[in-house]
């Protein structure tokens, strides 16, 4: 037997004996983990449309991450082929709302961190983060912004819609006229609670129809 034979037989018996309980419990705490990412995605989306899918596929990026970093910890072997197979992959989804950025690295690093065995700090962090989401959009609750897209007809309505928003705080975005009718549309910020400037709105005549749209993106107040 030689030298490279003796160093390959000893690195591969130091390495290759597996503990099941070990693995078993850091596969389970990865997947409750993932389960509650999972939860607080859903209660905390405000985009337009819920995606189920990638819901799901947080909690199996939390499960498959914590898979990787066990094989990488436990066999020499299959982290070298495991890091020359990751090295090839490229990953070209587009992630259209940053906050789903946030989620992906929450199950990623919870997953690494439940298979290196810290538990307690899969624990700790998952408190944090859970608790930085509900004081943020706690906040945000207080407050909707959303977009009027009003249509009338009249120089003299305009002046008539500014008047109606009262104490309500908007901004005109832009106007389109077309021959007598006019798109005017506005940031409105108000409570769900003081919806009553469509109702003045509506009253005035020339008026042909108020859409009211819920405005989630990034907006400068």
């Amino acid at each position: 037997m030689s030298v490279n034979d003796m160093i390959k037989k000893s690195v591969l018996k130091s390495f290759g004996q597996y503990n099941v309980p070990k693995m078993a419990l850091a596969l389970l705490v990865a997947l409750i983990v993932g389960i509650v990412i999972y939860c607080v995605y859903r209660r905390f989306y405000t985009g337009v449309v819920y995606s189920r899918s990638f819901a799901v596929t947080l909690v199996g990026m939390c499960v498959l991450t914590c898979m990787v970093t066990l094989a990488i910890s436990t066999n020499i072997v299959i982290s070298l082929g495991m890091v020359g197979a990751l090295s090839i992959v490229r990953y070209r989804t587009a992630v259209k709302d940053p906050m789903d950025l946030l989620y992906l690295f929450w199950a990623i690093t919870s997953g690494i961190a439940a298979g290196a065995g810290m538990y307690v700090l899969v624990i700790v962090a998952g408190l944090v983060m859970i608790g930085m989401l509900a004081l943020f959009y706690s906040r945000q609750d207080k407050g909707r912004v959303y977009i009027a897209v009003i249509h009338y007809v009249g120089d003299v309505v305009g002046d008539e819609i500014t008047r109606a928003f009262g104490r309500t705080k908007f901004f005109v975005k832009s106007k389109t006229m077309r021959g007598e009718r006019t798109e005017m549309a506005v940031e409105v910020f108000c409570d769900d609670k003081d919806m009553t400037f469509a109702e003045r709105i509506r009253a005035i005549d020339g008026i042909e129809d108020v859409t009211l749209i819920q405005y989630n993106g990034e907006y400068h107040g």
